[in-house]
């Protein structure tokens, strides 16, 4: 039987062998609505069969089924990924793992949380508080995406600067690979360097080597204290100089973010803020711990020195309020319609370059281009508005991306700094990785999934 032809019959077969928690769903609405994802992406078709899964064995006996069926399988969560990887189309099954929501154990003295792909980091994040600890990752969407996605993605967010990316926090995997196997790899421990490091590899694999099923995830202590500065700029070049000058100065930010003028406006025009009448530009600083004021002072005088307004604070509720303008950027932007949400990096003295090159893009191909950054590892998200379906103005967003990826290659950085590469960036990877090393992951993917089933044709 090959992909795209297993009968109705043989679905009633697969939900008689999986757990009464699970869920087949061959109904049009619950396919079209796991069609997509939140990256733009537009499929003309859905996927045959949403199973939702409730236990881990479901997903052993999902993949069975899709290897003895040849039926391709795309792993979803929460939907939220930006980058297509999560897009179905006619002919294949998707695996819905957003159901298995279990905070197995949180281990204080170790520092480790041990959860199910489906718990949403938000809720991650608030449970271990109650011990004194964080989970540090804290994508924009923590509050709607899933630790199966963050790691599928390697997600990355707004304390990356000092507590780095997913990866950084994954200590061990559970995983189930393409013929049902269950594959546990890694260690509990910190340190751990027996055999290759198949975590690390799995991570940001975006469900083309395996089905994340458990994670065993590294904690940090939460912060005695968070000083929080907020800085208007006139000038966007001014505002960039500024976050460069703030590491400079030797402070270690736990946040350090720039929003540019555009979006500003946007986030006004979403929340009836007035953001756009203090500047052309927005720097968030953060830092934390036990010298959180003393690093803060030092940053807010460089900002200040730059021409920045600067607000400082270290009350939770005001911080929170000040950082609303960069939490609320991408929701006020897709107020404004369809979207495609770049994600690019740059090394961190290429930044100022990058957000000139960006400015310079939007003038040019005549495409509204709206840029805020994670300005402390270098990282932006040029968000890119598709104001209308007519064929010259999609030409000219098309134009407008590629000029951005060949910006990021050209300033030595890459096309995807936390989103992925799903189906949106393929088109760029040779020319960052080269035919080589494309060859070689090629490789790689077929150890782990043979027959190709795995989310073909995303991140490779």
């Amino acid at each position: 039987m090959t992909a795209g032809t297993v009968a109705r019959s043989d679905w009633s077969g697969l939900a008689a062998a999986l757990s009464p928690s699970a869920v087949v769903a061959v109904d049009e609405a619950s396919r079209a609505a796991a069609a997509n994802d939140r990256s733009g992406w537009v499929t003309t078709s859905s996927p045959d069969v949403v199973v939702r899964v409730g236990t881990v064995a479901d997903v052993q006996e999902v993949l069975r089924f899709a290897t003895a069926t040849r039926t391709p399988v795309v792993t979803r969560g929460g939907g939220t990924g930006l980058a297509g990887g999560a897009v179905a189309a006619e002919g294949s099954l998707v695996l819905d793992v957003s159901g298995l929501t279990r905070i197995v154990d949180v281990r204080p003295d170790d520092a480790v949380a041990v959860v199910e792909p489906g718990v949403l980091t938000a809720d991650l994040d608030r449970v271990v508080r109650a011990h004194g600890l964080r989970y540090a990752p804290d994508p924009a969407s923590a509050a709607i995406s899933t630790i199966g996605g963050n790691i599928a993605t390697n997600a990355g967010g707004l304390r990356c600067v000092k507590y780095g990316v997913t990866r950084d926090a994954v200590l061990a995997l559970d995983v189930v690979l393409a013929d049902g196997t269950l594959l546990q790899t890694g260690q509990a421990t910190v340190k751990g360097v027996a055999g290759y490091d198949l975590t690390s590899l799995l991570v940001g694999s975006e469900g083309t080597l395996g089905v994340i099923v458990g994670a065993t995830l590294r904690l940090t202590a939460a912060p005695t204290l968070v000083a929080t500065a907020a800085a208007f700029f006139y000038d966007l070049d001014a505002a960039t100089a500024a976050t460069l000058a703030v590491t400079r100065a030797g402070v270690r930010p736990s946040t350090l973010e720039l929003v540019d003028g555009a979006t500003l406006a946007a986030i006004d025009a979403a929340q009836g803020s007035d953001l756009a009448t203090r500047g052309q530009a927005f720097v968030l600083v953060q830092t934390d711990g036990f010298a959180a004021e003393a690093e803060l002072a030092v940053a807010a005088a460089e900002l200040r020195r730059l021409g920045g307004q600067v607000q400082v604070t270290t009350d939770d509720a005001e911080a929170e309020r000040l950082m609303s303008a960069r939490r609320l950027a991408l929701p006020s932007i897709e107020r404004l319609g369809r979207v495609l949400i770049e994600d690019i990096a740059v090394p961190r003295s290429q930044l100022a370059e990058a957000v000139r090159g960006v400015a310079a893009i939007a003038k040019s191909t005549g495409v509204r281009i709206f840029t805020f950054a994670h300005a402390g590892d270098g990282n932006l998200h040029p968000i890119i508005a598709v104001a209308s379906e007519d064929a010259g103005h999609l030409a000219a967003v098309d134009r407008a991306a590629d000029a951005v990826f060949a910006l990021a290659l050209r300033l030595g950085g890459t096309v995807s700094g936390e989103h992925g590469v799903g189906l949106l960036k393929r088109g760029w990877l040779d020319a960052e990785l080269g035919p080589r090393s494309r060859d070689l992951q090629h490789g790689i993917k077929a150890v782990f999934d043979p027959l190709n089933l795995l989310n073909p044709g995303k991140a490779l």
